[in-house]
């Protein structure tokens, strides 16, 4: 019987259970002059390339954020025309005055209703004003000439957002 050995770079491991030879490791490892070329290449390359990479998703994400703000403007546009063809209708016209300006057509009588407003409409009451005078805990005068002073010799900028739309909703056209 033929007693196989394991060659130097896979030596055995030691009898403890969580030890690795490490020196033995690193010693069957063998880099020619080409691998340490073609190495240092894709190192340079990954240099190159990364900030790169970071400036292209950059201008991908304004030219999206720019994208969706020209959505946002044609589709305000479009309610705003159609909001101004409504204005071209004589019969609309007449309807908004009747119900905005209650006008009414000659020998007509109109009759307004007061309150028709369901119970969880109306407004609250209000409390009556204290007659008693009450002392700020702090001097007003104090707190102004501290804000004013913090503001002015803060050092913070805030980059402007022109063209990126914001996050707030546009009212809805109403009909």
């Amino acid at each position: 019987m033929v007693k196989k050995t394991a060659p130097p770079s896979r030596a055995p491991r030691s009898a403890g259970r969580g030890q690795i030879d490490v020196r033995g490791w690193l010693g069957g490892i063998r880099l020619s002059g080409f691998m340490v070329i073609m190495l240092s290449l894709v190192v340079l390359a990954a240099f190159v390339l990364v900030p790169t990479i970071g400036t292209y998703v950059n201008q991908r994400q304004q030219i999206a954020a720019l994208e969706a703000a020209v959505q946002l403007s044609q589709e305000e546009v479009a309610a705003l025309e159609q909001e101004r063809d409504r204005w071209s209708d004589a019969a609309y016209i007449t309807t908004q005055a009747r119900e905005r300006l209650y006008y009414v057509k000659p020998g007509e009588v109109v009759y307004l209703v007061d309150n028709d407003l369901p119970p969880e409409d109306l407004p609250v009451e209000q409390r009556e004003v204290s007659k008693t005078l009450e002392v700020t805990p702090t001097d007003w005068m104090a707190q102004l000439v501290s804000s004013v002073t913090e503001a002015g010799l803060a050092q913070t900028v805030v980059a402007p957002t022109i063209g990126i739309p914001d996050d707030a909703p546009t009212p809805a056209p109403t009909e």
